[in-house]
Protein backbone atom coordinates (compact mmCIF):
# COMPACT_ATOMS: atom_id res chain seq x y z
CA UNK A 1 0.00 0.00 0.00
CA UNK A 2 1.49 3.00 -1.02
CA UNK A 3 2.39 6.11 1.20
CA UNK A 4 0.11 9.42 1.45
CA UNK A 5 1.72 12.08 1.28
CA UNK A 6 2.27 14.53 3.49
CA UNK A 7 0.46 18.42 3.81
CA UNK A 8 3.63 19.98 3.52
CA UNK A 9 3.72 17.91 -0.19
CA UNK A 10 0.55 18.52 -0.86
CA UNK A 11 1.43 22.32 -0.45
CA UNK A 12 4.14 22.16 -2.82
CA UNK A 13 2.55 21.19 -5.39
CA UNK A 14 -0.31 23.61 -4.80
CA UNK A 15 1.89 26.25 -4.89
CA UNK A 16 4.09 24.88 -8.21
CA UNK A 17 0.52 24.13 -9.89
CA UNK A 18 -0.48 27.94 -8.81
CA UNK A 19 2.38 29.43 -9.97
CA UNK A 20 2.34 27.73 -13.45
CA UNK A 21 -1.65 28.76 -13.79
CA UNK A 22 -0.14 32.17 -13.17
CA UNK A 23 2.48 31.87 -15.53
CA UNK A 24 0.39 30.89 -18.29
CA UNK A 25 -2.29 33.84 -17.73
CA UNK A 26 0.57 36.19 -17.97
CA UNK A 27 1.39 34.78 -21.45
CA UNK A 28 -1.88 34.23 -22.44
CA UNK A 29 -2.45 38.11 -21.72
CA UNK A 30 0.76 38.77 -23.15
CA UNK A 31 0.30 36.83 -26.00
CA UNK A 32 -3.66 38.74 -26.65
CA UNK A 33 -2.04 42.03 -26.35
CA UNK A 34 0.32 41.35 -28.99
CA UNK A 35 -2.49 39.93 -31.14
CA UNK A 36 -4.52 43.35 -30.44
CA UNK A 37 -1.46 45.73 -31.46
CA UNK A 38 -1.11 43.99 -34.63
CA UNK A 39 -4.52 44.09 -35.77
CA UNK A 40 -4.84 47.83 -34.68
CA UNK A 41 -1.32 48.52 -36.90
CA UNK A 42 -2.43 46.67 -39.67
CA UNK A 43 -5.86 48.73 -39.84
CA UNK A 44 -4.41 51.61 -39.47
CA UNK A 45 -1.39 50.63 -42.47
CA UNK A 46 -5.02 49.79 -44.51
CA UNK A 47 -6.29 53.11 -43.90
CA UNK A 48 -3.41 55.03 -44.02
CA UNK A 49 -2.90 53.47 -47.76
CA UNK A 50 -6.69 54.29 -48.88
CA UNK A 51 -5.97 57.38 -47.81
CA UNK A 52 -3.17 58.33 -49.52
CA UNK A 53 -4.81 56.95 -52.96
CA UNK A 54 -7.73 59.21 -52.32
CA UNK A 55 -5.50 62.20 -52.05
CA UNK A 56 -3.59 61.19 -54.93
CA UNK A 57 -6.98 61.06 -56.81
CA UNK A 58 -8.03 64.32 -55.58
CA UNK A 59 -4.69 66.10 -57.00
CA UNK A 60 -4.92 64.48 -60.02
CA UNK A 61 -8.59 65.45 -60.77
CA UNK A 62 -7.77 68.83 -59.13
CA UNK A 63 -4.93 69.05 -61.40
CA UNK A 64 -6.89 67.58 -65.11
CA UNK A 65 -10.19 70.13 -64.41
CA UNK A 66 -8.00 73.39 -63.50
CA UNK A 67 -6.26 72.37 -66.99
CA UNK A 68 -9.61 72.35 -68.81
CA UNK A 69 -11.03 75.13 -67.24
CA UNK A 70 -7.93 76.86 -68.71
CA UNK A 71 -7.82 75.70 -71.94
CA UNK A 72 -11.86 76.75 -72.37
CA UNK A 73 -10.95 80.05 -70.60
CA UNK A 74 -7.93 80.77 -73.10
CA UNK A 75 -10.62 79.54 -76.26
CA UNK A 76 -12.93 82.01 -75.28
CA UNK A 77 -10.52 84.33 -74.81
CA UNK A 78 -9.08 83.92 -78.61
CA UNK A 79 -12.62 83.27 -80.35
Amino acid sequence: MKMRRSLAQLEQEFLYESKLDQRRREYLRRKAINRSRKRRHEREVKRSSVRFYLLTLSLIATAVFVTAAMFATLYLLLT
